[in-house]
C-alpha cells in the first residue's frame, strides 16, 4: 500500500516479480493485478490509501501483513483509517520510509513513541552488504558537496524546515557523534518541572561543552521533585540549578530555597523579559538561542545520543515579533506538533539561563550548612559557560 497508488505500476509489483524470478520461486503465479502462491494460497494485492480508496481499505480486515511503502507520504487520516482495520489475530503492519519531516504523521503515530509491540530499525546504505561502489561514490560526493542533503538522502534524517527552524538537525547530529570527552567547567543542572500528567520532570546535567546526561521522572509531586533535586545538589555539588518556575515549578523552587539552597537554586520564568540581550522576545527565546549558538560552537560540543532529544531540539520553530525580536512558537503548539512536551530540550535550554563561573579552588562548599563560603574567582572557560 501507498498513499497514492492509482495503478499497479505505482507499486512494488515489479520488484516482487523480479525477486520471484531471480530466486526461481516457481510456486508463484503472476497475473496483471496479483501475485498468488499456487500451493499455500498466499496472495499479494496492491492498494492506495487516499480518501477515494477508503472503502477498499475497510474491507482488509482479513489481511495478515500490510506493507506500507513510502510511508512518509501517508496522511494522518489515512493512517487512522488503516490502523484499526488490520485486526486479524497475529497481523502485522510493516512500514518503510525515508523521513521527510520531524512530524511525519506515521512516524509520530508509531515510531516516535514505540511500545513493546513495535520494532523500529534505522537502516542506511552503510548497512547494505550489496551496496555498489557506484552508490558509495555518489553518497561520498553528496556528503562533500551538500552535507544537509546527505543527512536526508543517504542517512534518513528529516529534511530541514528551512528558515522556520531554530536549530538544525546537522548541528544536533554532529554533537551526538562527537567522542566522549571531559570538562572541568562548573556543573550546571537544568530542571524542567512536569506541568501535566503526561509530562516528565527532567534534570539536565552539563559541564561547559559537554551535556552529560538527562534524568527523567514521571508522576512526582512538588515535594518528591524537590527531594530529588536536593539529592542531586548534595551528591554532585553543582554551581547552579536553574528551574523553570512557571506553573507548578514555582513550588519546587520555594521548597529548595526554604531548605537553604539560595546560593545554588535560581528561579527562571520562560515568559519573563530577556536578561542579556534586547534582541529576544522573552527569556525562553534567549535561552534557546544561547543553546543554538552552543551547538554551533566551532570547537565542538557533545550531546548524549538520544533520538527523542534530537527530535525535540529540531522541532521548535522561530519567528520575529513586531519589534524584530526573536520569538519561538508557543510551547502548546510545539507540543501539539511533536506529540509530547519537549521536556528534555527545555531542561537543556535552562542550563543557559545565566552565565556561570568557576569557583576558586580553595572556596569551601559546606554541604551541612548548604552554603558557599569564601571569595569567588571569575574565570571564563574556553569550553563555554
Amino acid at each position: 500500500m501507498r498513499e497514492v497508488q492509482e495503478s499497479i505500476k505505482d507499486s512494488v509489483y515489479k520488484l516482487l516479480c523480479d525477486r520471484i524470478a531471480e530466486n526461481e520461486l516457481n510456486d508463484y503465479k503472476i497475473t496483471a493485478t496479483q501475485i498468488i502462491n499456487k500451493i499455500t494460497g498466499t496472495s499479494f494485492i496492491f492498494k492506495g490509501l487516499q480518501e477515494q480508496y477508503a472503502g477498499n481499505i475497510k474491507s482488509l480486515e482479513g489481511v495478515d501483513i500490510v506493507w506500507l511503502e513510502e510511508a512518509q507520504k501517508i496522511s494522518k487520516k489515512s493512517w487512522d483509517i488503516l490502523n484499526p482495520t488490520i485486526r486479524k489475530a497475529g497481523s502485522e503492519i510493516w512500514i518503510s520510509m525515508n523521513r521527510e519531516l520531524e512530524n511525519d504523521p506515521v512516524w509520530q503515530a508509531v515510531a516516535a513513541h514505540p511500545d513493546e509491540r513495535t520494532l523500529v530499525v534505522k537502516v542506511n546504505y552503510t548497512d547494505n552488504p550489496f551496496c555498489s561502489d557506484e552508490m558509495k561514490y555518489l553518497a561520498a560526493k553528496c556528503q562533500k558537496e551538500n552535507p544537509d542533503d546527505y543527512e536526508h538522502i543517504w542517512l534518513g534524517a528529516p529534511v530541514s524546515l528551512g528558515t522556520e527552524k531554530l536549530i538544525s538537525y546537522k548541528s544536533v547530529r554532529l554533537a551526538m557523534e562527537n567522542g566522549w570527552r571531559t570538562s572541568t567547567s562548573p556543573l550546571i543542572i537544568g530542571l524542567d518541572v512536569a506541568r501535566f500528567g503526561d509530562d516528565a520532570s527532567v534534570f539536565c546535567f552539563r559541564r561547559g561543552r559537554v551535556c552529560l546526561e538527562f534524568k527523567s521522572f514521571k508522576h512526582l509531586d512538588n515535594v518528591a521533585v524537590a527531594n530529588q533535586a536536593t539529592f542531586f545538589i548534595r551528591q554532585y555539588r553543582p554551581a547552579r540549578m536553574f528551574i523553570d518556575a512557571g506553573g507548578v515549578g514555582g513550588g519546587v523552587v520555594d521548597i529548595l530555597l526554604d531548605r537553604g539552597f539560595k546560593k545554588i537554586v535560581r528561579s527562571v520564568m520562560f515568559g519573563a523579559k530577556a536578561i542579556l540581550d534586547e534582541r529576544y522576545h522573552n527569556r525562553r527565546a534567549e535561552m534557546w538561542d544561547e543553546l543554538r549558538q552552543w551547538l554551533e560552537n566551532e570547537g565542538g560540543v557533545q550531546l548524549p545520543e538520544n533520538e527523542q532529544l534530537a527530535a525535540e531540539l529540531c522541532a521548535v520553530k522561530k519567528k520575529y515579533d513586531s519589534r524584530g525580536r526573536l520569538q519561538l512558537e508557543e510551547k502548546a503548539e510545539l507540543k501539539s506538533r511533536l506529540g509530547r512536551s519537549p521536556d528534555m530540550a527545555d531542561a537543556l535550554a535552562l542550563t543557559f539561563a545565566e552565565p556561570v563561573y568557576e569557583r576558586e579552588a580553595n572556596s569551601d562548599y559546606d554541604m551541612e550548612q548548604n552554603s558557599l563560603e569564601g571569595l569567588f574567582h571569575i574565570k571564563y572557560h574556553n569550553d563555554g559557560w
